[in-house]
């Protein structure tokens, strides 16, 4: 029997603002390409069935087993550079033996992050006026050892967005406002100096030059073409030419934002920007509701930080105002390694949320006027 605990503190809300976008991912792959719609629904049943398994892992319990996962990561991305298989010349997977799939062991690091930054901040929760430089550089370190290996791979866009994760996890939680400004004036004086001294491959060079110059690479032309053409409601199936005549390319995957636009028009895309919102404001009002429980307060600032920047580049970049880099939309793009990842994502909230009765909280602790802002909004 299931504790009716678990059920009463189980977030049907987050339940409800996902299943939309499953469904109409499920919908556009399959109007696309019904073969890749078949693959998606396999990986949406792996998804499911690990789903099931995490909800009863008591991750509060497991920082040692977290440290581990987080050092096997590490060990993944190292492997991708001997033994990884390249695609669209980049270096990211690794290929399960004796099967037809492959991991991103990038993404598997996303999940481990935040689990290791969960556990080590509520081992060390920050002090009143927030974390000091110690305590700053060493989580800094548990950000930048993954971020410059996937950089490395070459994936300068997942490399961004570990790092804009971590950190924007770590400034919702607390650290001395003036080790940011510190590190602010260090960017902006070192990021010219970066971009001489050559971090960063000829074809990254490329499409940042390209952006600045305004220059429009193929793909996003074709899709603000095909954007442009939608009109206020979209088109149907059969008129909507620019992807159904292959003009535009990875429709079903980093540019499905354009498809979806073609289909469902202006008013379609403010209602799907609109269900982003809701979702990342519920999740970050989970937070903040309880904001003496550090770790349900990282787990939480973590995922809508990075829906917010999936949603943010993946938008920015199908309408022409970011460099074009392999950024799939939450739950929406084709792909089963990026899709499980969110789906555990998912699960870890709501088993943190769902098993929060076991742990002993500082309950009668008022919310600040941010939290109480936050919890506003979602609700």
């Amino acid at each position: 029997m299931i504790d009716r605990r678990i059920l009463s503190h189980f977030d049907y809300i987050l339940v409800l603002l996902v299943l939309p976008l499953v469904g109409l991912s499920l919908f556009l792959v399959y109007e696309l390409d019904p073969v890749l719609f078949s693959k998606q629904v396999k990986y949406m049943a792996l998804g499911c069935g690990l789903m099931v398994f995490l909800f009863f892992v008591p991750f509060r319990n497991l920082r040692g087993v977290i440290i581990g996962i987080y050092m096997a990561c590490l060990v993944l991305l190292i492997l991708v550079h001997f033994i990884g298989t390249q695609k669209l010349g980049a270096q990211r997977w690794v290929d399960i033996p004796f099967t037809h799939f492959s991991i991103q062991p990038s993404e598997i690091m996303k999940i481990a992050l935040m689990l290791l930054l969960a556990s080590y901040i509520t081992l060390n929760p920050p002090p009143k006026g927030g974390y000091g430089i110690k305590e700053f550089c060493i989580i800094s370190s548990f950000i930048l050892v993954p971020f410059l290996i996937i950089l490395k791979e070459p994936d300068l866009g997942t490399a961004m967005i570990i790092l804009l994760t971590g950190f924007g996890t770590l400034f919702l939680v607390g650290v001395n406002k003036k080790i940011w400004i510190t590190l602010g004036l260090l960017i902006a004086f070192l990021a010219p100096v970066a971009y001489v001294v050559d971090p960063l491959k000829d074809y990254q060079k490329r499409r940042i030059m390209d952006f600045v110059s305004d220059k429009s690479p193929y793909q996003v032309n074709q899709a603000l073409i095909a954007i442009g053409a939608s009109g206020a409601f979209g088109k149907s199936k059969e008129e909507s030419t620019q992807s159904q005549l292959k003009f535009l390319p990875y429709a079903n995957t980093d540019f499905i934002f354009a498809y979806f636009m073609e289909r469902f028009g202006m008013f379609g895309a403010i209602g799907l920007l609109i269900l982003f919102f809701l979702i990342i404001v519920h999740i970050l009002s989970l937070g903040f509701a309880y904001g003496q429980d550090y770790f349900l307060q990282v787990i939480t600032s973590y995922i809508a930080i990075l829906i917010f920047l999936y949603v943010g580049i993946n938008v920015c970049m199908v309408i022409g105002l970011a460099p074009v880099v392999g950024v799939p939309l939450p739950l929406m793009s084709y792909g089963g390694t990026s899709f499980v990842t969110f789906l555990t994502l998912f699960t870890i909230l709501e088993n943190v949320l769902a098993f929060r009765f076991v742990f002993e909280y500082n309950a009668g602790t008022k919310p600040g006027p941010l939290a109480q802002l936050v919890r506003a909004l979602g609700s």
